[in-house]
């Protein structure tokens, strides 16, 4: 059962990452006219961190963290539906992929910017839904032995 809804919270989720990469008019996604792409790991993210004085708060958090913690579902939810048979590179294959179509199709249509460092940002924080799942499977593990005894 844990199996399934974690499957259909994935497709969910998915579909909701794709809208707001997408569609969504709060992130100003609109047709910007020609493509724009960065192919410089870290170079966003360098630039973010040395003008976020001169950003706004939600811009700087948006960028930094948000690629962050978007794919931690990912992460998490993906080793629920595999009943935990899934390894720390099987999370780096399919963060790196799921971020990479996703980056593609704003290049094909567009729409925001194709950017090496959401790819690696996007990655990383499917490992950390990953780690927050091993935590949380090893708590479930610990109780469930105090239960029996």
């Amino acid at each position: 059962m844990i199996s399934l809804i974690s499957f259909l919270f994935i497709i969910i989720y998915g579909v909701i990452i794709i809208y707001f990469t997408l569609f969504s008019d709060r992130l100003g996604r609109t047709d910007i006219g020609s493509y724009q792409y960065n192919l410089i790991p870290f170079n966003e993210i360098r630039r973010f961190v040395g003008y976020r004085h001169y950003l706004s708060l939600g811009a700087f958090v948006l960028n930094i963290c948000g690629n962050l913690l978007v794919f931690t579902p990912l992460g998490f939810f993906i080793p629920l539906w595999n009943q935990g048979r899934v390894r720390w590179y099987h999370i780096i294959i399919y963060s790196f992929s799921f971020s990479l179509c996703i980056e593609l199709m704003q290049l094909y249509t567009r729409v925001g910017v194709f950017d090496v460092d959401d790819l690696i940002m996007n990655t990383v924080g499917g490992l950390f839904g990953w780690v927050l799942y091993l935590l949380f499977y090893g708590l479930f593990r610990v109780r469930r032995r105090r239960k029996r005894s």
